[in-house]
């Protein structure tokens, strides 16, 4: 059984995604980054998701020599061009700090009520990169409109905030199994998985 790193520490990510890789039929065995602690975590310079994506999983496929898997997403408002985008973890200034991206982007959201300009959507860069460098990337979408206040408790990041698209419910009053199958990263790890199997069997 081939050895298939998901490049993230994020336990909350590393569990959707065993999910969505497990329930794709893949029978690789999935570990997460955290089981290689001597690997230094890699500094998203990119500009855009896919170049964040594709910088982590070269960097864990490197120091490996095994497979990995990597994504980068966040949350695209569109009335705000855009933002937070790449910046979507450290919204803040403090990474990963989910309360004070959401109460930052609710202030600054605070005076436009008409739904029509609250229009935002998750995006995800998918990446898999080899050790001997090749590589490819898939991205997913995620659309909805903002709430003006957080609802539900499961998920995280921005989840509670974002009513979908279709739903009267935010992503993170979505069951697991219903945000997996039309989640951003959702859709892009199953756009992966066809590439997974091309490239490693």
């Amino acid at each position: 059984m081939t050895r298939l790193i998901l490049a993230t520490r994020n336990k909350g990510k590393i569990v959707e995604l065993r999910a969505i890789l497990a329930d794709a039929g893949l029978p690789h065995e999935l570990v997460g980054a955290d089981a290689y602690p001597e690997v230094p975590d890699v500094r998203e310079t990119g500009v855009t998701f896919a170049e964040n994506a594709l910088l982590k999983a070269h960097a864990l496929a490197k120091a490996t020599g095994l497979p990995a898997v990597a994504d980068d997403s966040g949350l695209c408002v569109d009335v705000l061009g855009g933002a937070p985008g790449i910046f979507s973890a450290r919204w803040a200034g403090k990474h990963g700090d989910d309360k004070a991206n959401l109460d930052l982007l609710l202030a600054q959201l605070g005076d436009i009520d008409d739904d029509v300009n609250r229009t935002a959507h998750f995006a995800c860069a998918a990446a898999l990169a080899l050790p001997d460098g090749t590589e490819r990337v898939v991205e997913g979408r995620m659309r909805g409109v903002l709430r003006h206040a957080p609802a539900g408790t499961n998920g995280f990041g921005y989840d509670p905030i974002l009513q979908v698209d279709g739903d009267t419910r935010t992503a993170a009053e979505l069951s697991p199994d219903e945000k997996n199958a039309i989640s951003h990263r959702g859709e892009a790890f199953r756009a992966l998985v066809p590439v997974v199997r091309e490239l490693l069997g």
